[in-house]
C-alpha cells in the first residue's frame, strides 16, 4: 500500500496552508468571539479551488484525487474546524453524492457550479427527533404527478443559511431503509426556511442551522437515485463525509501539538522550561503519537477511494480514533498551557470546543464503536448499504472532455 504523495500533494498542500496563515489565523479567533461565519471564507476557498478540488475537470472541479482532499482537510482544520467543516457538506457530503449517484443532467445543473463554487451545498439528514437513527427520519416527500411536495425539518445542518443546494433524505414509504428517498433541494424555493443556530460549545465561526419545508414543490428530475435508495445514498455520503472529518481531526491534533511545543519551549517554571518536565514531555509525545497514527489511518483510507475499493470499515476507523484523538490532546493542550489554556488568550481552547463536535457528528464514537465490532466479529455487512466512488483516473478526472 503506497501513500507515496507528489509533488503535486505538497503543492495543493502548502496553497492551502499558505491560504489560512495569512488570511484566516489572523481574523479566526474575532469570528470565533462574535459567533459568525467571516464572509470572506466561501469566496476565497472557491476562489481557490478548494470547493472542488477532487471533482474531475469535465464537472468544473480541479481534478485531484482522495489524498488532496484529505490533505486540504488536514490543513483546513490545523487552522480552524469550521473551514474544514465546509469541506465536509459542501464535498463530502453533498457533491460527491451528486458524482456518485447523480444523472448527467444533474451533474450538469448542480454538480458544476458547485465544483466552481458558484453555489454552495449542505447535506439535510439529521432531523429534531432522528440523528444516528436515520430509519426514525419523519419528514415526507410525496409524488404528485411529475413533482415531490416535501415537508419535514431538518436540524443541525452546517452552511443551512450559506447554501443555494441541500441533499435531503426524506421518507417515500413507510419501510425504515426501503422508505428513504434522496433529493436536490434549492433553498430558495417557496415554503423553504432555514436559520441559524446560536449558543454553540464549538464551531462558532461556522454556520450551523436548520431548513423547514413546507409543502415545498421541486420536479421529480430532482431525485437522486431511485425511489427506496435514499438509505443506501446516505450511508455513501457518510463514508466521504467520514473521510474529510478523519483528516480534519488529524490537522486539529498537529494543531495541540504545534501550540504545545511552543508554549513549552517559552514558559519557564522552577527556573527550567517546561519542556524540561517529563510529564510535559509525555503529553506532547501521545500528541506526536495521535497524530502519527491518524495520518496514516486517513491516507489508507483515501488510498483505498483512489483504488475504489471498499472503504466503509478503513474510514469509520479513521474517524473514531482521530476524532477521539483530537479531543484528548486539545484536553492535554490546555493542561499544557496551564491557568493560560483557560482563556482564548491562547487558540487551544478553542481547539478543545470545536474537537468535541467531531465525536458527535457523522457517527458518534459510539456508533463506530458499535461498527468496528460489528466488523471483527462478522455480524456487518456492507455490500448491499453502499455504491463505491470511481476509483481515482487521473486521465480522465484531469480531462476537460
Amino acid at each position: 500500500m503506497d501513500f507515496h504523495l507528489s509533488e503535486e500533494h505538497r503543492m495543493v498542500q502548502n496553497m492551502v496552508r499558505e491560504f489560512t496563515q495569512k488570511e484566516v489565523i489572523p481574523v479566526i479567533k474575532e469570528w470565533d468571539r462574535r459567533q459568525e461565519m467571516a464572509p470572506f471564507i466561501l469566496p476565497r476557498m472557491a476562489e481557490l479551488g478548494i470547493l472542488g478540488i477532487n471533482i474531475p475537470v469535465r464537472y468544473g472541479g480541479q481534478g485531484f484525487d482522495y489524498l488532496a482532499l484529505g490533505l486540504v482537510c488536514e490543513e483546513l482544520e490545523a487552522a480552524d474546524s469550521t473551514l474544514r467543516v465546509v469541506m465536509s457538506v459542501h464535498m463530502g457530503l453533498n457533491s460527491m453524492a451528486l458524482l456518485q449517484w447523480g444523472t448527467e443532467e444533474q451533474k450538469k445543473k448542480f454538480l458544476v457550479p458547485q465544483a466552481k463554487g458558484e453555489k454552495a451545498a449542505c447535506f439535510g439528514l439529521t432531523e429534531p427527533g432522528a440523528g444516528s437513527d436515520v430509519a426514525g427520519i419523519k419528514g415526507t416527500a410525496k409524488r404528485v404527478g411529475d413533482e415531490y411536495v416535501l415537508n419535514g425539518e431538518k436540524m443541525w445542518i452546517s452552511l443551512a443559511t450559506k447554501a443555494q443546494h441541500a441533499l435531503v433524505v426524506l421518507r417515500t414509504a413507510e419501510d425504515p431503509h426501503e422508505g428513504l428517498t434522496a433529493f436536490i433541494l434549492e433553498l430558495d424555493r417557496k415554503g423553504v426556511k432555514t436559520g441559524d443556530i446560536h449558543g454553540k460549545l464549538g464551531m462558532r465561526a461556522g454556520s450551523t442551522g436548520w431548513i423547514s419545508m413546507t409543502d415545498v414543490h421541486i420536479p421529480a428530475g430532482n431525485r437522486l437515485g431511485e425511489e427506496g435508495e435514499g438509505f443506501k445514498i446516505a450511508m455513501s455520503c457518510l463514508d466521504n463525509g467520514r473521510y474529510t472529518v478523519a483528516a480534519g481531526a488529524t490537522g486539529l491534533i498537529r494543531a495541540c501539538l504545534e501550540a504545545s511545543v511552543k508554549y513549552a519551549h517559552g514558559r519557564t517554571a522552577f527556573n527550567r522550561e517546561i519542556g524540561q518536565f517529563q510529564l510535559v514531555q509525555q503529553k506532547i509525545a501521545y500528541m506526536v503519537q495521535s497524530y502519527e497514527a491518524a495520518r496514516l489511518l486517513y491516507l489508507r483510507a483515501g488510498w483505498m477511494k483512489n483504488q475504489g475499493e471498499r472503504n466503509t470499515r478503513e474510514t469509520s476507523l479513521a474517524k473514531w480514533f482521530a476524532t477521539d484523538a483530537s479531543f484528548d490532546a486539545a484536553s492535554e493542550a490546555i493542561q499544557v498551557h496551564g491557568a493560560y489554556g483557560f482563556s482564548d488568550e491562547y487558540d487551544v481552547e478553542r481547539y478543545l470546543r470545536n474537537s468535541k463536535g467531531a465525536v458527535i457528528y457523522e457517527g458518534t464514537s459510539e456508533i463506530h464503536q458499535l461498527m468496528q465490532a460489528g466488523y471483527a466479529l462478522g455480524y456487518r455487512e456492507d455490500a448491499d448499504l453502499r455504491c463505491e466512488l470511481p476509483s481515482y483516473d487521473a486521465e480522465f478526472w484531469q480531462a476537460a472532455g
